[in-house]
């Protein structure tokens, strides 16, 4: 099934709602920005895992290949959701800053 950017905020909002509330994690506006930052942080070194810079703590290259996966959905989903609190349109954002550039031969 695919889903909009858009689309996937609110599921993203929920899951991070009920998280919150269940260990009692008070969220204000800086929470996401940090949250965020840490997030990007565990994406990193399961990245540098991957590729054999990072310290593997005797994970085999499967569970750190679902490890960076993990992360990177981690990552995503903060972004969806520092977004949703700061009133920003990442589809609308990725038409206007991104896309304005499809079909435009390199040159």
């Amino acid at each position: 099934m695919s889903r909009t950017l858009n689309e996937l905020a609110p599921l993203v909002a929920e899951v991070s709602d009920t998280y919150a509330s269940r260990n009692h994690i008070p969220r204000d506006d800086d929470w996401y920005l940090l949250k965020l930052q840490e997030e990007l942080g565990e994406l990193a070194a399961e990245y540098l895992k991957s590729t054999g810079r990072g310290r593997l703590k005797g994970a085999d290259p499967a569970t750190i290949r679902t490890a960076l996966e993990d992360e990177a959905a981690d990552v995503l989903a903060m972004l969806l959701l520092f977004a949703r609190n700061n009133g920003i349109d990442l589809d609308a954002a990725l038409e206007r800053k991104w896309f304005k550039y499809l079909g435009r031969s390199a040159g």
